[in-house]
């Protein structure tokens, strides 16, 4: 598996194809976090902009190898495991970018409530934003891998699902990336941590499953 591993990198780095959701999300950083603005607010504006940069990066993943090559690699490891690097490729992109928005809203937000009323200790509000962004990037990459090749097969029909997904799922109550974001935005107000451990471990249920089906697909599409 490390060895898939390093040769999707290889292929997500060479193809170049990481640019636009990488840009994307340094454009909704840039627009969206202030220096001396509320932490919480900072740390929930930055993971709920990882949902549809996670999801776009795993779409790449899954296509970016061209067909012929991807029937040789699926000869020689496995379909199921191909993609399944495929897709852990596109999670630790995801998680890079994740881990630098946390970075910048930390070195630049202030840790105080909404109204500078209250202080917010830096340490808990770092690990709430961190589970946060963990908790939104999972759930882009489940509706990556569940809008795009082997569970549907026109790309006419993976971008706009896709992008419909993802903004129903930071919009709607009932996801749990909406509610960890909530969580930190209504917290901000009081000057209270919610920690999204029930969103997180959600997600991971959901982007295992995702994963699962996806990569059980494969081999009998591939």
């Amino acid at each position: 598996m490390i060895a898939l591993l390093r040769y999707q990198a290889a292929l997500l780095v060479g193809s170049h194809r990481w640019l636009p959701p990488v840009i994307l999300y340094a454009a909704w950083l840039a627009i969206g976090i202030r220096s001396g603005g509320p932490i919480l607010d900072g740390f929930g504006y930055a993971a709920g902009g990882l949902l549809p940069a996670a999801a776009w990066l795993t779409r790449v993943c899954v296509t970016n190898e061209p067909p012929a090559a991807r029937n040789c690699t699926a000869t020689a490891a496995g379909p199921g495991r191909v993609h399944l690097a495929a897709v852990l490729t596109a999670v630790c992109t995801a998680l890079l970018l994740g881990l630098l928005g946390t970075a910048l809203v930390t070195l630049l937000s202030d840790p105080h409530s909404t109204d500078q009323r209250v202080a917010v200790p830096v340490l808990p509000a770092v690990l709430a934003g961190l589970l946060a962004a963990l908790a939104c990037l999972l759930m882009g990459t489940a509706i990556g891998a569940l809008s795009n090749w082997p569970v549907l097969r026109s790309p006419g029909w993976s971008i706009p699902v896709g992008m419909l997904a993802a903004l129903l799922l930071l919009v709607l109550s009932a996801s749990p990336a909406n509610a960890a974001l909530s969580g930190l935005v209504t917290g901000s107000l009081y000057g209270t941590i919610t920690t999204p451990w029930l969103p997180l471990a959600a997600t991971i249920l959901i982007a295992t499953a995702a994963t699962a089906v996806a990569c059980a697909l494969s081999s009998r599409r591939g």
